[in-house]
């Protein structure tokens, strides 16, 4: 079995798809915001290419495809800014305002956190674009010289964190105006936080949507200064 599983060339992406499909499955059943489909399909998926005895690189291997369809569908998240415009228009300055301080908490965080904890350059810049979305984060990672396959596991973290404790935040700091929810969830939790803001409502969705790419190009900018600071 293990021979023949070692050897297909697509059994990363259907093992990937079939857990990620039981988790959404389960979604449906239990109603409770602690539960996290992507988290649920990441432990399914682990446990299952245990359970077969392969290794991770031979599971990647035959998985990788599934990383091209990052880009288009970051991009795809266009579409609900598109439909609210005008309201982007309206509070532009805000906005751009909310997502730099989010993007300076964060960085901000990270490099605090590093000194205090005695992290090499290397390990500071492995976390440092933990808040972005993965498509962009792995390319600062590899270009600053990080672990990139813990950058991954930072990225996933965060945004699974944020998707699932998102609307206790808001709710405990009081955040009621639904742009600043959105801008909030975006920067904070890139992709994976924006899924939990659509379901919560078109604005927040679309704020969220321009919130990743806008803190990902910020974060860009800033890494280079934050790296030579440290």
């Amino acid at each position: 079995m293990k021979e023949f599983l070692s050897s297909s060339s697509y059994f990363g992406i259907f093992l990937s798809i079939f857990a990620y499909l039981i988790a959404v499955a389960f979604k449906k059943k239990i109603k409770s915001g602690l539960y996290n489909p992507l988290l649920v399909a990441i432990v399914l998926t682990i446990t299952i290419v245990l359970l077969c005895g392969m290794d991770y690189s031979t599971y990647n291997s035959s998985a990788r495809y599934l990383s091209f369809l990052l880009t288009p569908a970051t991009i795809c998240l266009a579409v609900p800014l598109y439909e609210q415009l005008d309201k982007l228009k309206a509070n532009y300055k805000a906005i751009l305002i909310g997502i730099f301080s989010g993007v300076i908490t964060s960085i901000g965080s990270i490099f605090l956190m590093s000194k205090v904890f005695g992290f090499t350059k290397k390990e500071f810049v492995t976390f440092l674009p933990k808040s972005i979305t993965t498509a962009i984060g792995l390319s600062v990672s590899e270009e600053l010289g990080g672990y990139v396959s813990i950058t991954v596991a930072a990225i996933i973290i965060t945004g699974v964190l944020g998707n699932i404790i998102c609307e206790m935040v808001l709710k405990v700091f009081g955040i009621r105006n639904r742009i600043a929810k959105g801008v909030a969830i975006g920067t904070a939790s890139h992709a994976i936080g924006t899924s939990k803001a659509l379901e919560i409502g078109e604005i927040e969705g679309a704020m969220s949507s321009l919130s990743i790419v806008t803190a990902g190009i910020i974060t860009v900018l800033l890494a280079e200064l934050f790296v030579g600071l440290y």
